[in-house]
């Protein structure tokens, strides 16, 4: 074992479910992260989850935040004026070990298909490169609608256009934005080309995706969504 990785204890078995497969090999990749890092950094968050889009400090001063998939590097660390700010991820209690002092943010252990929060609770929901990682889809969009609140924003930003792999189970195309606007308006729609082998690097190369090009490649959408307000 590398030093500075965390030593896997698990009762999963090789033979377990798909679900269980998936989140082994997605701590094994933050492990060997931590291992090569040292120290898991988050010190570019605050721009995408502000800057990118169009939203101030100031605009999350008091509110509640979501994060669903939110990894183990303190996602909302940066959001201090909060009122609530929550980390939604299956392996939250794992990701705990890996970052020993702590998070200034709750972290929670559950999968985004049944998010253990009341109808309208979140003032803003983010999904930054996370949609493609759930278990199901069709549920974790339900959840999405649920927990926001008439009037609060829905942020999303994730890899289109990519095959199914075990940690990237689901597939979508540019179409992804489409199947929440039942709930929500969309304010503002980006589409980027993955310049870079990360797409929060790829980001911000600020290449626009040519549509026009009809190679067969990975492309990122950033989606900005208001919640219908109650009539």
């Amino acid at each position: 074992m590398t030093a500075g990785q965390v030593h896997i204890v698990s009762n999963r078995s090789e033979g377990g479910s798909a679900a269980d497969r998936k989140r082994a090999e997605e701590f094994r990749y933050w492990n060997e992260r931590k291992a090569a890092e040292g120290t898991l950094h988050n010190g570019w968050y605050q721009y995408f989850y502000t800057e990118h889009f169009g939203l101030s400090l100031g605009d999350y001063a008091g509110i509640r935040v979501l994060d669903i998939g939110c990894g183990p590097r303190g996602s909302l660390d940066w959001a201090r004026d909060a009122a609530e700010r929550v980390g939604l991820d299956p392996l939250a209690d794992d990701y705990r070990r890996l970052r020993p002092d702590g998070y200034l943010m709750e972290m929670v252990a559950s999968g985004s298909e049944d998010i253990p929060y009341a109808d309208g609770h979140f003032d803003i929901v983010c999904s930054f490169n996370s949609l493609d990682h759930v278990d199901d889809l069709d549920e974790t969009v339900a959840e999405i609608k649920r927990v926001a609140r008439p009037g609060g924003l829905f942020l999303l930003l994730t890899d289109v256009n990519h095959k199914a792999t075990e940690c990237e189970p689901i597939e979508f195309g540019w179409e992804i934005a489409q199947v929440f606007t039942d709930a929500f308006e969309i304010l503002e729609e980006r589409r980027f080309e993955k310049s870079d082998p990360g797409m929060y690097q790829s980001i911000r190369s600020d290449v626009s995706y040519d549509m026009d090009d009809p190679a067969e490649r990975y492309g990122i959408i950033s989606v900005k969504f208001r919640k219908a307000a109650v009539a």
